[in-house]
């Protein structure tokens, strides 16, 4: 049965006295080291040295928000509780390098993604806490629905508890955040890992873009204007998606005309089909068996070239050509 924690389960008085240091400070380190300033716990935020602009950037933006800045190994020593909110790929190499050097016994590790807790990629010592509070939301999202006074739904997950109070911190650092007003599913670092990633590959990035292009190129082929492609096949789903989105499945059958609801009933089945099915499963066997993170690991470390190729091939791609043009004709759409 689904466990589900509130406000009223989570105790912020568990983190007082404590110094939480969020290593980086991107979309999902600012909102969270904000959200736990705000709520009244001692943060300092852990960054990369240099003279790189951006960088140089980030220790200013600390420093407005009425924070400190610090070092990613002097934060860890000051703290204790480590939030990595760092992109996957870096993570162990600056854990071995600037974490785990200041970790002592009875302090607490925490992420926002499972990843390299689940596939060993960084191997705590015994004698700290490991746990995850994953928002179910961007960062930017988490941070004006705290400022509003709400929050966002969020997972919590132990790995580890060597101090006996780990989902306890855990609960306080989510409520912190302001998970705990929406509400905080227990999971575990193998499902959270497994699921997201699956989710990631097959559907929300990898399965609706190939389904994007797809259906574009069908169009274009068959003699139809890549203009009008763009607009019926990519342009439109964000509408699809907003109804989806606010009210699950039937409130979009049911805002959707009846033409486009039975013909999206009768012929979806037939785009996602067994074959679909077939390929769904074998990416999830390769999340699971960690082929997929090995063959990741390796990517990154030779420097992303297929990453790099494939990333090319999309801004190339006649899509973006046609849809840059469009897009230019619509102000209100903004992009980062």
């Amino acid at each position: 049965m689904v466990q589900i924690y509130y406000d009223k389960d989570a105790d912020l008085g568990v983190l007082k006295g404590k110094t939480i240091a969020v290593i980086g400070y991107g979309n999902q380190g600012r909102a969270q080291a904000q959200n736990l300033n705000d709520s009244g716990v001692n943060v300092i935020v852990g960054l990369r040295g240099g003279d790189d602009p951006s960088t140089q950037r980030k220790w200013e933006l600390v420093k407005e928000a009425g924070m400190e800045p610090m070092a990613i190994g002097d934060a860890s020593e000051h703290a204790d509780i480590i939030q990595i909110l760092i992109p996957d790929e870096v993570q162990p190499q600056v854990y071995a390098d600037s974490i785990a050097p200041g970790l002592e016994s009875g302090n607490a590790i925490v992420f926002s993604h499972g990843f390299n807790i689940h596939y060993n990629q960084i191997i705590p010592p015994d004698d700290v806490d490991v746990f995850m509070v994953a928002p179910k939301a961007p960062g930017h999202m988490v941070r004006v629905m705290f400022e509003e006074g709400n929050g966002v739904p969020g997972l919590l997950a132990v790995y580890q508890d060597a101090t006996g109070t780990a989902k306890e911190i855990g609960l306080a650092y989510a409520r912190g955040i302001g998970c705990t007003k929406a509400g905080v599913i227990e999971t575990t670092f193998a499902e959270e890992t497994e699921t997201d990633l699956f989710g990631e590959q097959v559907d929300l990035c990898g399965g609706v873009t190939c389904m994007i292009k797809a259906a574009f190129e069908t169009l274009v082929e068959a003699g139809y204007q890549p203009e009008i492609a763009y607009f019926e096949t990519l342009h439109e789903l964000k509408l699809i998606v907003d109804l989806i989105h606010e009210g699950g499945l039937p409130r979009m059958w049911n805002l959707v005309s009846n033409t486009a609801e039975y013909g999206g009933l009768t012929v979806g089945p037939k785009i996602i089909n067994e074959f679909s099915r077939e390929a769904m499963y074998e990416a999830l066997e390769k999340i699971q068996n960690g082929e997929f993170a090995r063959e990741w690991v390796l990517e990154s470390q030779a420097g992303r070239p297929v990453l790099n190729a494939l990333e090319r091939q999309e801004r190339e791609h006649l899509i973006e050509t046609i849809g840059a043009e469009l897009r230019a004709m619509m102000p209100w759409l903004k992009s980062e």
